[in-house]
């Protein structure tokens, strides 16, 4: 029997604990476990009893982004496969950010490319002070195009620009700073911090608080519409089916640098 990508847990509490089950792989992304997610929290919107969602990652990281195998199948896709492949990522990204009831990222080690994404489309990100965050898809010819509404929205469009660009690591103290994480912990206090941000939760009315999210969204202007969705899904298909995009891909499974890559 195939062990589950994703593992979901709800307590007598209503606290349902969606965990990246892929420790081995670093809790990694590939379509099985962008299918499994988006069905785990599906099933926690559908889930009357729900009234927190705490998305983790097993084992010592978050998660480190893309899976290798899963890349370098994209890499071999047409342009409309890969549009239907961003299609389900973003579609991902959009069920996480929509959940009525409160949602935490527990982020700790590394959380890189698609990983800051599902981080940014939760309400609040506790992170431990060992957290290392990378938008790392530029090293590749690509850029973070089906997370970028919700990453865009957390650092502001000004930050976005040159970490998009750069593609630098972020470590928890700069994270903060950059609105990517509400805070962080040292690594051992990180289950007691989540702990007691569920207590609090908890305590709050619940339809006081899914209503508080959506006027958040209202006033904001952040819906998230078809138009954008599709957009972003358009962008990220150009680019991994484009020369640049191809090149980088090559380069990083072959271990060598990128023949746009200029080095000293």
């Amino acid at each position: 029997m195939t062990t589950p990508s994703v593992d979901s847990q709800t307590d007598r509490r209503g606290v349902t604990v969606i965990t990246l089950n892929r420790p081995d792989k670093r809790n990694a992304f590939d379509d099985r476990i962008i299918s499994e997610l988006t069905t785990a929290l599906t099933d926690a919107a559908a889930n009357q009893a729900c009234r927190v969602v705490v998305l983790a990652g097993a084992g010592r990281h978050f998660s480190a982004g893309a899976d290798l195998g899963y890349m370098q199948r994209t890499a071999e896709l047409s342009r409309e496969d890969n549009i239907e492949d961003a299609r389900r990522l973003a579609r991902l990204m959009q069920v996480l950010d929509q959940l009525s009831v409160p949602t935490i990222a527990k982020v700790q080690g590394a959380a890189f490319g698609g990983a800051i994404g599902l981080i940014c489309a939760c309400d609040m990100a506790i992170g431990a002070d060992n957290v290392r965050l990378c938008l790392s898809e530029a090293r590749l010819g690509l850029t973070p195009a089906a997370i970028g509404p919700y990453v865009v929205r957390a650092m502001g469009p000004r930050q976005a620009r040159r970490y998009f660009q750069s593609a630098e690591e972020i470590a928890a103290a700069k994270a903060v700073d950059l609105g990517l994480l509400h805070e962080q912990v040292p690594e051992p206090e990180l289950d007691k911090r989540i702990e007691s941000l569920v207590a609090t939760l908890l305590r709050n009315g619940p339809v006081a608080m899914a209503a508080g999210k959506a006027l958040v969204g209202r006033i904001a202007g952040a819906d998230n519409d078809t138009s954008l969705i599709e957009h972003t899904a358009s962008v990220i298909a150009d680019l991994r089916t484009g020369a640049e995009g191809q090149e980088g891909l090559r380069a990083f499974f072959e271990k060598r640098s990128p023949d746009w890559a200029v080095t000293s």
